[in-house]
């Protein structure tokens, strides 16, 4: 596909991991990308068909303001007059959405891919300009955000039925979004890859003692760590010797109290979150990848984990019954249930060294089958095309 344009929204750049692999995938394969979001940091790429356009303070808005009002006022006038338009009827922000999709309307790609969908409804003016619309369907956004939030579910219901083509990054989570007219016939399922040269598979991993778990991931309800303190609270009553660490929490009130309250002030330790290399590091030298969560779409964290060669636990939520059979390449609980957590963990604690990797090859053989790069950047070109080439 090349000289195929896609514009890419991540929210922020530099976007997420999971994302920029993505974008260096496709820009491998020679399609033009234009990132498009606000800019919290500098960032750079290899690849030089990767334009960015990134609002931050005022002067960066002001200068692409004026910027591709002009370009816009030359060259595509009648269509600037369209989104102004649509603008003047739907942005409470008329300015800021002028910032943010200007430039969109001016480099006119082919297909505009929306990672986050609760922003579907500022976005939804492409398919007015003959670009096509492709939304990505995550974890917290369709899984609980319609629930506790009512008004993205109307939102979700008006729009979803206008959307080209849907990104699912499980199978779960497109029947979820088929709650709110999502057409599935439009929906692919395209697991997240890992550039697997980067996850070297430790097969001769030996079990610590005290036995080390580790979790990763921002403090939010929906990640269940307070039922993986509970879980932790009954390890210490069996008498198995463990450190806990969790990666993305740090000074977080509720989760010290609770750990003062069970007295695991020596087992358990929170920390702020880290850069991506030092994560996956810390993954590297655990025995045990903790997924507490309550929902999730398929967790990026658990197929790092399980590349690297680290055990996994998993609540049986959203998509990871797509990625873990339970006893075989890891282990499934049931969610918000500490005494299910304790007894996979003591199961593994039990493990003999050959049992243990020969689970972990397993996890790294099911990352080899689904979940590498090359797999991920074909079935989104595959879904591009797709969606480009329908009526």
């Amino acid at each position: 596909m090349k000289g195929f344009k896609i514009a890419i929204f991540s929210g922020e750049i530099p976007p997420p991991t999971f994302i920029n692999r993505l974008i260096n995938g496709l820009a491998a394969q020679m399609v033009e990308i234009l990132l498009v979001g606000h800019l919290k940091k500098k960032v750079s790429y290899a690849f030089a068909n990767i334009k960015i356009v990134g609002y931050s303070g005022k002067i960066s808005k002001l200068w692409i303001f004026l910027k591709y009002t002009v370009f816009l006022t030359l060259y595509k006038s009648k269509d600037k007059k369209k989104l102004d338009d649509w603008i003047a009827e739907n942005a409470p922000n008329q300015r800021l959405a002028k910032v943010r999709f200007y430039p969109v309307l001016y480099q006119q790609p082919a297909i505009f891919h929306l990672q986050w969908v609760k922003s579907i409804g500022d976005w939804i003016w492409v398919r007015d300009f003959n670009i096509k619309l492709v939304v990505s369907l995550r974890g917290s956004h369709v899984n609980y955000t319609p629930i506790c939030e009512p008004k993205f579910a109307k939102i979700y219901q008006e729009y979803f039925p206008q959307v080209d083509g849907f990104h699912g990054v499980s199978a779960n989570i497109i029947l979820e979004a088929s709650k709110y007219k999502a057409n599935t016939k439009n929906a692919n399922v395209v697991y997240s890859g890992l550039n697997l040269e980067k996850f070297i598979f430790e097969s001769n991993k030996i079990k610590t003692k005290p036995l080390q778990i580790i979790s990763v991931g921002r403090s939010h309800w929906v990640k269940g760590y307070r039922f993986a303190l509970d879980a932790m609270r009954v390890l210490k009553e069996m008498n198995i010797e463990f450190s806990y660490t969790i990666i993305g929490v740090e000074e977080e009130e509720e989760l010290l109290f609770q750990r003062a309250q069970l007295d695991l002030k020596n087992e358990v330790v929170f920390e702020k979150t880290l850069p991506f290399q030092v994560v996956l590091e810390r993954i590297k030298a655990a025995n045990i990848l903790l997924l507490p969560s309550l929902e999730e779409g398929i967790a990026n964290v658990v197929l790092e984990a399980m590349a690297l060669g680290t055990l996994v636990v998993s609540t049986n939520c959203g998509g990871m019954n797509e990625v873990i059979q339970n006893q075989e390449n890891g282990f499934l609980v049931p969610t918000r249930n500490p005494h299910a957590i304790a007894e996979a963990i003591a199961t593994i604690e039990a493990l003999t060294s050959k049992e243990y990797q020969d689970i972990a090859k397993k996890a790294r053989k099911k990352i080899e089958e689904n979940h590498t790069e090359a797999q991920m950047i074909d079935g989104m070109l595959t879904l591009y095309k797709q969606v480009y080439e329908a009526d």
